[in-house]
């Protein structure tokens, strides 16, 4: 079953890299997206929700809630760096932040050489990132690496994670600009009116 999984994985890369050739002037880069995550591991398969959200050129920040609906649920609020390899709308990124969760674990036991299994354990931890992102028309699909540090609640300390999401784009990248220039014609407009409010106060009438 994992020999399967891994041969997938490959042929979606692939599959990502034709379509970035084929499609690539069709793409709409994105401001807003919204979408389903789908993850494995050698611990469990988990199905979520991830939403991503453009902040500057190259940044965006991305929160993931996913759950094997059994033992293990996990919130990650990851910052995200992009860099394009073959154009704007095809990239890879890298990324990091905090990871909450409810989680089994499992602790070795040398002496006896047993595993001690709990769950319902409260986890705090780190997770990073790092994948490849393809925007098509008002979808974004990805495929990534998410690595787990555990800080408190779990005995692993470490646990990795491939994931594959498809995201519909809500809010274009060319929209989330315009409303932020409007934003900040609106500021200075308001800004104008009251310093020529304040400006008559000290002038006072004509006579």
């Amino acid at each position: 079953m994992r020999i399967y999984f891994h041969q997938k994985l490959t042929f979606f890369v692939f599959l990502v890299s034709l379509i970035s050739f084929s499609h690539a002037t069709k793409a709409q880069r994105y401001g807003t997206a919204l979408g389903l995550r789908v993850g494995n591991s050698d611990l469990s398969r988990t199905v979520g929700l991830t939403f991503e959200q453009r902040i500057q050129k190259r940044i965006s920040a991305e929160l993931i809630l996913q759950s094997d609906f059994s033992r293990n649920t996990t919130f990650s609020a990851l910052a995200k760096f992009h860099r394009p390899i073959i154009s704007k709308r095809f990239n890879y990124y890298l990324g990091a932040g905090p990871a909450i969760g409810n989680e089994e674990s499992f602790r070795k036991i040398p002496e006896t050489r047993q595993i001690v299994h709990s769950y319902g354990n409260s986890t705090f931890g780190l997770d990073m990132i790092a994948g490849l992102e393809l925007t098509v028309a008002n979808a974004v699909i990805s495929l990534d690496y998410k690595p787990n540090i555990n800080i408190a609640g779990r005995e692993e300390f470490f646990r990795g994670q491939v994931g594959i999401s498809a995201r519909t784009v809500l809010v274009k990248s060319k929209e989330q600009k315009k409303r932020a220039k409007r934003r900040q014609k609106a500021k200075k407009a308001n800004s104008s009116e009251k310093n020529s409010f304040w400006e008559k106060l000290k002038i006072g009438p004509a006579y």
